[in-house]
């Protein structure tokens, strides 16, 4: 009596639309088993693809199989598709399959293999499963590609976003909050040259209290969706090209580039020092270029008789190499070489105050702005709900619908409670406190942690610094800085100088009023 092993493959897709269920096939196999008096041994279920024989419950029952101890003849399946979708493969298996002689079979395409006209017949049962899958995947990729080109975010939103679904059904990306704030300033962060990818994606970590890995991050900073556009690949003889975004864009092209240009070690913008700086002694590493090759210079500490000697030195053959407490002084002269004026300390002053109080003076307009928006948002969930009764949406897109409301209307509620509380705020107080920091920069920065003193370097130079005979040179200033702060009257004074003459700062003139 012949002993044969029932093989059930479907796959999810399939079993919703055309009925495949795991029992119906069983039942079939058993019953044309029982009708012709075959002995039916193991029952393997597979949930998986055909394109391949890489299935885990496939590999498991040819191991049995190959074993002198299996006793089958038949494998058994009600269609050849069930068997596989690939013509190629399963021309293989069937040969595998005849060496440990098991003869497959589909009891619903029954062929005897020993005929050779029957192959024909065969051929066409595995290819016809094959040409559905490649036209299926065809149809799939055209309407992706078109999705693309008219704009639209394929896929998972990228972090930043996420997706959501319309009253009527459509799917769109839209900005989720905080992790939208989060990757603006990681890329404000990056394009300033000061910290490596790595550095910021653990600053945005302790910022969020989550953690991005990464692989998604260095993925996101390349990723043009954040600047409002969508890459269409080459196929055929369109060329790969790039399409506006119908979602809004987190930041601008211009940042986007100048990242990107930070990350591809663009010879005009340095790369950041990739080192994670703790030690409070070198504040200018990575801030500093080699006067001799032009290199980045990094920093290290020599141990000496009785204690550490920090350096900044170039790794390149040239051999730069200086001393860090002199280059660390020499910038603090600089700092205390740098004061506000007073006309625009006033000025500045008089801005700021009139601005705040101009923000505050109409707290009424802003809060009648937020309830407007909260009316706007009840509205649409009560035209939701008279939707799910009419039953023009279902009850899982309706959820979807008044989730997002009540999140939405529960960050406006408490915007009004800012918006009272804003009277409460002394902002004189504030400002002068601020001023005064930004007045003794220099006294902020030695007393500052390594963070904060990274900070300051970075917003006053956005280009690195040469440190080159007692000076630095050849440095251009935040242009902005440039009109709030002037060099000291004594080194203004000489008009007629050259670059080497002055110092702390060699060739730092800020325009004079």
């Amino acid at each position: 009596m012949k002993k044969a092993d029932l093989y059930i493959r479907v796959s999810t897709d399939e079993q919703a639309d055309k009925g495949y269920s795991q029992r119906d096939q069983e039942e079939r196999l058993r019953r044309y088993c029982e009708n012709n008096s075959i002995v039916v041994g193991q029952v393997i279920y597979e949930d998986y693809s055909a394109k391949t024989f890489n299935r885990p419950e496939w590999l498991k029952l040819l191991d049995t199989l190959k074993k002198k101890s299996s006793k089958t003849n038949l494998l058994l399946f009600t269609k050849w598709d069930r068997f596989s979708r690939n013509a190629g493969d399963a021309y293989q298996m069937i040969n595998i399959l005849k060496k440990l002689k098991v003869d497959p079979q589909a009891i619903e395409q029954p062929l005897d293999l020993s005929i050779p006209e029957n192959k024909m017949m065969l051929a066409i049962y595995l290819a016809a499963p094959e040409v559905e899958n490649d036209r299926r995947a065809l149809n799939t990729y055209y309407g992706m590609r078109r999705a693309r080109k008219e704009g639209r975010l394929m896929g998972r939103a990228p972090y930043g976003y996420v997706n959501k679904i319309t009253e009527n059904g459509k799917k769109y990306v839209t900005q989720k909050e905080p992790e939208a704030s989060n990757m603006k300033w990681a890329f404000n962060e990056m394009a300033k040259g000061v910290y490596s990818a790595s550095q910021i994606m653990d600053m945005m970590n302790r910022r969020e209290g989550k953690t991005v890995k990464v692989s998604s991050f260095l993925a996101g900073l390349r990723n043009t969706a954040y600047c409002g556009k969508i890459y269409v690949e080459q196929y055929n003889d369109e060329e790969a090209h790039y399409v506006p975004s119908i979602h809004e864009p987190l930041i601008s092209e211009e940042l986007f580039d100048k990242v990107q240009n930070i990350m591809n070690g663009n010879a005009n913008l340095a790369r950041p020092n990739v080192k994670v700086l703790s030690d409070d002694n070198l504040p200018l590493r990575g801030f500093l270029l080699c006067p001799e090759c032009g290199h980045l210079i990094t920093g290290s500490a020599s141990t000496g008789h009785s204690k550490k000697y920090y350096y900044y030195h170039c790794q390149s053959p040239c051999g730069y190499r200086y001393r860090a407490e002199i280059i660390n002084n020499k910038f603090l002269e600089l700092l205390q070489a740098l004061e506000m004026r007073e006309s625009i300390k006033k000025y500045l002053r008089k801005v700021l105050k009139q601005n705040f109080e101009k923000f505050i003076d109409n707290p009424q307009h802003q809060r009648k702005k937020i309830l407007m928006e909260i009316d706007g948002l009840n509205n649409r969930l009560k035209s939701a709900r008279n939707k799910l009764l009419e039953d023009v949406i279902d009850n899982e897109e309706y959820l979807e619908i008044k989730t997002d409301c009540k999140d939405k209307i529960e960050k406006l509620e408490s915007n009004l409670t800012k918006v009272k509380d804003k009277n409460k705020i002394d902002f004189p107080k504030l400002l002068d406190h601020a001023l005064s920091n930004v007045v003794d920069l220099a006294k902020v920065f030695s007393s500052g942690d390594i963070t904060l003193k990274r900070q300051i370097i970075s917003s006053i130079f956005p280009e690195k610094l040469e440190f080159f005979e007692n000076h630095y040179r050849t440095i251009r200033p935040n242009v902005l800085l440039s009109y709030i702060y002037q060099i000291n009257n004594d080194l203004r004074a000489k008009k007629n100088r050259k670059n080497s003459e002055l110092s702390p700062l060699s060739g730092l003139v800020p325009i004079t009023e």
